[in-house]
């Protein structure tokens, strides 16, 4: 959380005692953050987003933008993992046809 804090992204209330106090919509927001950040969006563009989120109906569009942005990034990377995944396949079953050919070459 403190990293959100000093990121600039999230400024809690504090208490009578200066410990921070974090309202729901704080805890939302946390976890809008959580998430973008486990898409892989980097922390600038999340600060751009938040930015842009503090000016609330005034950049609907943009933020959306910026979602449909990520969303493509995403399903790029998403299909490279997967050709990746599909050359491992096909090494692993090469591997497995010649493991298999051996043992019964075997005498």
């Amino acid at each position: 959380m403190r990293y959100y804090e000093h990121e600039s992204l999230i400024t809690p209330m504090r208490n009578s005692s200066n410990r921070r106090r974090y309202s729901d919509n704080d805890i939302i927001w946390i976890a809008v953050i959580k998430r973008l950040k486990a898409t892989g969006m980097p922390i600038e563009e999340i600060k751009r987003y938040a930015v842009l989120r503090a000016k609330w109906d005034t950049t609907l569009t943009e933020r959306m933008e910026m979602l449909i942005q990520h969303r493509q990034s995403l399903k790029d990377q998403i299909r490279q993992l997967q050709e990746h995944e599909a050359k491992l396949d096909e090494k692993i079953a090469f591997y497995q046809q010649e493991m298999e050919r051996r043992c019964s070459d075997a005498p």
